[in-house]
């Protein structure tokens, strides 16, 4: 069983993730592995002074020996820079605390619901958990599940297609390199430069902008997933672990929207055969799930992310201990995190499919991992 756990603040001394279930044998480097998404998550016009701040890279502290996991749960760390300036208000023990209440709750953001949920005074208690910080860490462990993934060939990448009302062409090949050297992530430069202007004159206007990511899987094995209970059906597993990015407000699973738009006819995948290719899909309207089960084409969705709740010109909003009418709290903020949520999202996806695989796979080894696998397509082959 694949599972992952976080823990941290925003603002506290590190971030901690604990993996469970990887097979022994996984060639894993710190270096090579995770810490090359963990700086991509910090790049993208749009993000704020945080960014200059943390130098994020991951440590792994158990479960790797010799650069090889050990089948045990692996322990790594994202230590936060910025723990330094907020020692005090942060502090663990009750000793050196100073406590700075924050009752002005931000439309759009955690703040008020979780102090519901809790029974707190301070909206501090629910921000520094509910902030994005946290998805340094998801990021961590997506390098670990990508990592995994590669034993079966499989890949993630993502792209940004929409920043608030710019919208990249549609179609077309994304070219990776394109899309890196990208301030925003886009595969088509004359829209990414205008997503850029886009994101300047929200700063300027102190607002700030959602936008729409595409964030695909390559070569994923058919099969993965389930049509025979709906909390095993691939696509949903995939949608729950869009939707709880922070900022994630809708996930589109292949052409959905079209899908929803257009008869029958002239949407749905139609299954061939070929003796190089063997059975596969006409076209990919789908996003490469049929009946919550992977079916062998690549497995990709449209996330879709609302402007960042912090605005540097405060919406109004409401005191919780006064109920006086006031500005919203403004605490150091993006103005956009479209081109960061992407690479978010490529580690939700690597979590849910690692977790599959090991799901259809199971294996102690990533020998019996790899001769699972081959098993497997060999049976494939034969299916006809």
């Amino acid at each position: 069983m694949f599972r992952f756990l976080t823990a941290g603040e925003s603002h506290g001394p590190q971030l901690t993730v604990i993996i469970d279930g990887v097979p022994a044998g996984l060639e894993i480097d710190a270096a090579r592995d995770l810490d090359p998404d963990l700086r991509r998550r910090q790049g993208g016009h749009g993000r704020g002074k945080r960014q200059q701040i943390e130098r994020d890279s991951a440590v792994i502290t158990a479960g790797v020996r010799g650069g090889r996991t050990l089948g045990s749960p692996i322990a790594l760390t994202v230590v936060n820079r910025d723990w330094d300036n907020w020692k005090g208000p942060m502090q663990v023990e009750a000793e050196e605390f100073t406590k700075k209440a924050v009752t002005r709750v931000r439309p759009g953001h955690a703040d008020l619901a979780g102090m519901l949920k809790h029974d707190l005074d301070d909206a501090r208690d629910v921000l520094e958990r509910a902030s994005a910080r946290e998805t340094a860490a998801r990021v961590a462990a997506g390098g670990v599940a990508k990592t995994l993934l590669r034993v079966a060939g499989a890949s993630i990448s993502s792209h940004v297609v929409r920043i608030g009302d710019v919208v990249a062409p549609s179609g077309g090949t994304v070219d990776p390199a394109v899309v890196e050297r990208s301030a925003v992530r886009c595969a088509d430069p004359v829209a990414g430069s205008r997503m850029v202007e886009a994101i300047d004159a929200a700063r300027a206007a102190g607002d700030t902008l959602g936008g729409t990511a595409v964030v695909t899987g390559h070569q994923v094995v058919a099969g993965l997933g389930s049509y025979a209970h709906w909390d095993r059906r691939l696509d949903g597993r995939i949608a729950q672990a869009m939707c709880s990015i922070p900022s994630v407000k809708g996930v589109e699973l292949g052409d959905a929207l079209l899908a929803a738009a257009s008869p029958g006819s002239q949407v749905h995948d139609r299954p061939a055969y070929s003796a190089d290719r063997g059975f596969h899909h006409l076209s990919n309207r789908q996003g490469g799930l049929s009946g919550g089960v992977s079916n062998g084409a690549d497995v990709w969705a449209r996330v879709h992310f609302k402007p960042i709740s912090t605005l540097l010109t405060p919406l109004r909003s409401v005191d919780v201990h006064t109920g006086e009418e006031i500005n919203a709290h403004y605490e150091r903020s993006d103005v956009c995190v479209v081109p960061a949520g992407a690479v978010i999202a490529e580690a939700m996806l690597a979590l849910v499919l690692a977790e599959a695989m090991l799901e259809k796979f199971g294996a102690d080894s990533i020998a019996e991992l790899a001769r699972n696998l081959d098993g497997y397509r060999a049976g494939l082959s034969r299916l006809r």
